[in-house]
């Protein structure tokens, strides 16, 4: 089938003269501003009273836009304390015309120093002038939106439900040393017991020693419940065949003889005499 000449001329007017006769949703900027998200990244504002100049964003920036300088002050020492020194922040300046917007500066700051604005409006003809420094910083903090309410039944954040607990957390009083054997305010003492500080009644019987504590030694050589006794080890039987030597009783010890009374003793043999071997015979 062939194509009827301008066709597709006329269905490009057609969606042309559609769209006259709607309604236009263009806003006439800079008289009406956008609605923004609250997250967009418009430019990043600057809290001077929390930061510490740690350099965390100016290490993890990876096009290194931001610049920061400082010095220590010593601050004077409280009554029975000594002085501390603290980094005072100089400069803080971030350059615009190299920054990326990642938004890592933000992130990695401890302090919740830097924040995101959606302000958009810093445009400049020199690109020198996108180097702006804290006192500029500092202005578009006014310009950060409140953060968006958390769903109703999410958790609170960690910072509310902390500050919550310290609120509800009773104080506690520091009670007094308690002297030995006093019993602790509020405990039940046993029946019988008495009380600290007060005099034993007359004919009342000691009650019964508190036991004496265990030594480690002691509680290895305790047999645990269950255990059974060791029995005795019988002494090893004599091989057959033999029988056991047995000991000569040791008779009844006489006294001590006197050196006057000891006389030589009989059958007693000269020191010049030989006791013959056994096995040999005396030649006549």
């Amino acid at each position: 089938m062939a194509r009827i000449p301008g066709e597709g001329l006329a269905k490009g007017l057609a969606v042309t003269f559609r769209h006259m006769l709607n309604r236009a949703d263009t806003r006439q900027y800079p008289e009406v501003h956008p609605d923004l998200p609250a997250r967009s990244r418009g430019v990043i504002a600057l809290v001077e009273e929390n930061c510490t100049v740690c350099m965390l964003c100016a290490r993890e920036c990876p096009d290194w836009c931001i610049y920061i300088d400082s010095h220590k002050e010593t601050a004077p020492a409280p009554e029975g304390g000594r002085p501390r020194a603290h980094n005072v922040l100089d400069r803080f300046a971030i350059d615009f015309s190299l920054c990326m917007y990642c938004g890592i500066c933000i992130e990695v700051c401890p302090f919740d120093a830097l924040f995101w604005s959606p302000e958009f409006e810093y445009a400049e003809y020199d690109i020198r002038n996108l180097l702006h420094e804290k006192d500029r910083l500092g202005e578009w903090v006014e310009t950060v939106p409140i953060p968006p309410a958390h769903d109703p039944n999410a958790e609170p954040p960690k910072e509310v439900a902390a500050a919550s607990r310290g609120a509800t957390r009773p104080t506690r009083e520091r009670a007094a040393p308690r002297r030995a054997g006093e019993a602790a305010p509020g405990a039940v003492q046993p029946p019988g017991a008495a009380s600290p500080g007060a005099a034993p009644e007359p004919g009342a019987t000691a009650g019964p020693a508190e036991p004496e504590r265990t030594s480690h030694a002691a509680v290895r050589a305790i047999r645990p419940p269950g255990a059974l006794p060791k029995k005795p080890v019988p002494p090893p039987e004599p091989p057959p065949g033999r029988e056991r030597e047995s000991k000569p009783e040791a008779g009844p010890k006489q006294g001590p003889e006197s050196p006057t009374d000891a006389g030589p003793k009989q059958g007693a043999e000269s020191p010049t005499e030989s006791r013959p071997e056994s096995g040999t015979v005396e030649e006549s």
